[in-house]
């Protein structure tokens, strides 16, 4: 891609309005160094030097999306404690509307804690609570995605398989984002089975599509292009969520971008350097849905995300991406 088409997209993005619904979370990032073995078991003792918290899960969409629009709203559920109301709080901060998140006092915020050393995750600690919302939960949702319908351009919807994203409300949901013509796109859960039925696109990672297309899990296959498993996977999933496009995220491989009546489009990695894969599904499903809400094609979409990822996985933490930032990426392609 060109970068004038790619600053063309970017100008257009900046005036669009998109809704994250999903599985809020927090995320914690213990930093420290490791000094010692603890005497008391075979592990490493962690000297703790500072925290950090961020939005994660479908939180940290949104918090993706915010860096290139100025209108985010971010729909799910936390808890009547403290986490809850400090990501309420970070979002709030970050300009993420929050008016459509539901604070419920029996249910616990999810949080998941990272202990970082040496650029190095030892542990990851988490607490969370699966819990799908009744049907009371459900049409109040619907309700207000349908009130929200005429200041919106696209819809993401975020799995991360705890339950807010049931089948009747992404049913519900889809059919009146459909009817009103709104982009839609999914990041699915293997461990969450929803039917995906009629959206925009859906954004599953290969273990997460053959998982899907109830076809065993293969290693990959170099060129990607040869990977009979991962293309069978594919087009099997289009068919039975009846969806315009899939989007295969394939790590080191880039990405594959499978569409109706068209060959196959693989993209390869961007990735120069890994320091952290934490969120960079979060940030592909974003810059994807993103771009195609501004008019770039499926395969401009798909190199916009998959230059996001790269520049984000070079990143420690639970990052994003400014507009600079992808830019560059672009550069530094066209002159390599």
């Amino acid at each position: 891609m060109k970068l004038e088409r790619l600053r063309q997209i970017l100008e257009t993005a900046s005036g669009k309005r998109i809704a994250v619904a999903g599985d809020l979370m927090l995320d914690e990032f213990v930093w420290g160094k490791v000094g010692r073995i603890s005497p008391e078991a075979p592990v490493p003792v962690v000297e703790v030097t500072g925290e950090s918290f961020y939005p994660g899960g479908a939180a940290n969409v949104g918090r993706n999306l915010r860096e290139f629009i100025k209108h985010v709203t971010v729909i799910g559920t936390v808890g009547d404690d403290t986490r809850g109301h400090h990501l309420l709080e970070l979002l709030e901060e970050q300009g993420i509307a929050v008016d459509q998140v539901v604070v419920d006092p029996e249910f616990r915020t999810i949080v998941k804690t990272r202990i970082i050393a040496r650029h190095q995750q030892v542990v990851r600690v988490d607490r969370e609570e699966i819990r799908t919302p009744d049907e009371k939960q459900v049409a109040a949702v619907s309700a207000r995605v349908r009130e929200m319908l005429p200041n919106l351009d696209a819809f993401i919807f975020e799995d991360y398989g705890k339950g807010f994203l049931n089948p009747d409300l992404v049913r519900q949901v889809t059919a009146d984002l459909k009817a009103a013509g709104k982009i839609v796109t999914a990041d699915p859960n293997p461990q969450h089975p929803v039917k995906w039925a009629q959206v925009t696109a859906v954004k599953p990672n290969r273990t997460e599509a053959c998982h899907a297309a109830g076809l065993p899990l293969t290693d990959p296959i170099d060129p990607p292009m040869e990977d009979k498993a991962l293309l069978g996977a594919g087009l099997r999933l289009l068919t039975a969520w009846d969806s315009r496009m899939l989007l295969i995220t394939l790590g080191e491989q880039g990405m594959m971008l499978l569409e109706r009546n068209q060959p196959p489009h693989h993209i390869a990695t961007k990735a120069r350097q890994v320091f952290d894969v934490s969120g960079a599904g979060d940030t592909a499903i974003a810059m994807f849905t993103l771009a195609l809400a501004s008019g770039a094609t499926s395969i401009e979409a798909a190199e916009i995300a998959n230059h996001a990822s790269a520049v984000v996985v070079a990143k420690l933490g639970t990052a994003t991406l400014t507009p600079s930032e992808l830019i560059a990426s672009f550069e530094d392609d066209h002159c390599a």
